[in-house]
């Protein structure tokens, strides 16, 4: 009879308003008993950016536990659009057709693989045998700038245009999502940050707090919002750490069988 390996996990996640803003226009969703995290920003310098990115999370929220692997892609992606599509709405309705959006990027996890879904510049990265990979590409101007060799891409967050992104939920009737699907290895460690993390710390340092954790979860998050904090980030900062169990368990692949994947309730708050 196959074998197949049950993967188990711990999370945390953490959404702080930084040391220079008045409202906390990010958003975080720690949802490890459907096997769904995300980090919401709302568009600065926008109307009701903080009602966007608590759209989506509440959105995201609403998703049933999952009858198949498709069917849960299917599901995260229908509520993003149906977020995309009331934001549209809202702003026509009450902010005179002023733009009302958020970048957003969740992780799924189901069985053995996982999948990164996004729009914006928040990011979802991967620590695995003590290396780091961005697994989320920007959409932003400096990425596009990044990308055809004219910056170099340890200066992107200080060039002027570094907060200016070229996709958001709500920018756009029509609204592409990018997607990336992975399998799962033991010990993986995944990072999902809004840009008021990313520009403030270095992926070494990133890389060095995630392995120096000893995948503890809230140590981790506890650690990125202190640095950044520290370094009276301007921005808005949020993260979700999510640990995949090092040791799996094995579990005989029949007809009709279900995995329950660490029921913890939702570990997320906003300060």
């Amino acid at each position: 009879m196959n074998q197949k390996p049950v993967f188990k996990w711990s999370s945390a996640g953490r959404s702080h308003v930084g040391m220079v803003r008045a409202i906390n226009e990010d958003a975080c969703l720690v949802m490890p008993e459907l096997g769904l995290w995300a980090v919401a920003d709302g568009m600065g310098g926008h109307e009701a950016g903080d009602i966007a990115s608590q759209m989506l999370i509440e959105g995201l929220q609403q998703i049933p536990p999952p009858c198949d692997w498709q069917d849960f892609l299917d599901s995260v992606r229908q509520q993003m659009q149906e977020v995309n599509q009331r934001l549209r709405l809202e702003s026509a309705q009450r902010y005179q057709n002023r733009t009302i959006g958020s970048t957003v990027v969740a992780l799924l996890i189901y069985e053995t693989q996982c999948a990164c879904l996004w729009v914006g510049d928040s990011r979802i990265y991967r620590l695995r045998d003590g290396q780091l990979q961005q697994l989320t590409r920007d959409h932003s101007h400096v990425q596009e700038l990044v990308d055809q060799g004219l910056i170099a891409p340890e200066d992107a967050h200080r060039h002027p245009l570094a907060n200016v992104i070229t996709r958001a939920v709500g920018s756009a009737e029509e609204m592409l999502i990018d997607e990336v699907i992975h399998p799962l290895h033991p010990g993986d460690m995944f990072l999902l940050c809004s840009d008021g993390l990313n520009k403030t710390v270095s992926d070494e340092e990133i890389s060095r707090l995630l392995i120096h954790s000893d995948h503890d979860c809230h140590e981790a998050v506890k650690a990125f919002i202190h640095l950044a904090l520290m370094r009276d980030a301007s921005d808005n900062v949020t993260t979700v750490v999510v640990n995949i169990d090092a040791d799996p368990l094995e579990a005989a692949e029949e007809p009709g069988a279900t995995t329950v994947d660490n029921p913890i309730p939702p570990d997320w708050y906003l300060e």
